[in-house]
């Protein structure tokens, strides 16, 4: 039985006028999950990415942690959505942006709300797919892995990505989707196993690779 990895990005730039853009600690745990792959002897028959560039680092960091460059196949379709986009929905001013702990949840807040009524046809974020195309072009990627010859197969994306490959898998309504995307932290791995025919997953949103004590505050979901 084959196996899909599923890696959430590493901690992007909160708060900063780029999001797209690893933290410094972002590097270290994309780093720090390739040295982990690597101690397990882990080897890719193939990987796939989003397009953005929090993606592609991550990839970076973690072919640095193994030692061995990866290459691999862009998917416009593991792209993240566009949460600012969706928190317009819900509030229309502009956030205030700094850094701050009431900042953060605010924010959080206010994203958990546009994407349950996006993901409900409630909301129509401006530029953005509705939920059913969105989800549709997650499934393509599931599609393609599960109908390939690969047997190891690592995926970077985002948290609503993976959220909605999970959400598919386990046959979850909207609001369960939600729920899975607020969970996702930075630079965990969740793992599917499938046949040609089906999927089954098999752990969600892990940090092995961050389970030890001078790793502790390295755990972050944003």
């Amino acid at each position: 039985m084959a196996t899909l990895y599923l890696v959430r990005h590493g901690q992007a730039s909160f708060g900063a006028d780029d999001y797209d853009q690893l933290s410094a600690l972002g590097q270290r745990q994309s780093v720090q999950l390739g040295r982990y792959f690597a101690s397990k002897g882990a080897r890719f028959d193939a990987v796939l990415t989003g397009t953005l560039r929090r993606h592609t680092q991550t990839l970076s960091g973690i072919g640095e942690g193994m030692g061995s460059a990866l290459s691999a196949m862009r998917w416009p379709g593991l792209n993240e959505y566009d949460s600012d986009a969706i928190v317009a929905t819900v509030h229309p001013a502009p956030l205030e942006r700094t850094p701050s702990p009431d900042n953060y949840r605010h924010h959080f807040r206010l994203l958990r709300t546009g994407l349950t009524q996006w993901m409900l046809g409630q909301a129509h974020p401006k530029g953005m797919p509705d939920w059913p195309t969105f989800r549709q072009q997650v499934v393509e990627v599931l599609d393609h892995v599960r109908q390939s010859q690969f047997e190891r197969v690592l995926l970077v994306s985002s948290g609503g990505p993976i959220a909605c490959a999970v959400s598919h898998v386990l046959q979850a309504p909207p609001e369960a989707t939600v729920e899975l995307n607020m969970r996702l932290r930075n630079s965990s791995v969740t793992e599917f196993t499938f046949t040609p025919k089906r999927y089954a997953l098999q752990t969600y949103n892990t940090l092995n690779h961050l389970d030890a004590p001078e790793f502790s505050d390295w755990v972050t979901h944003a």
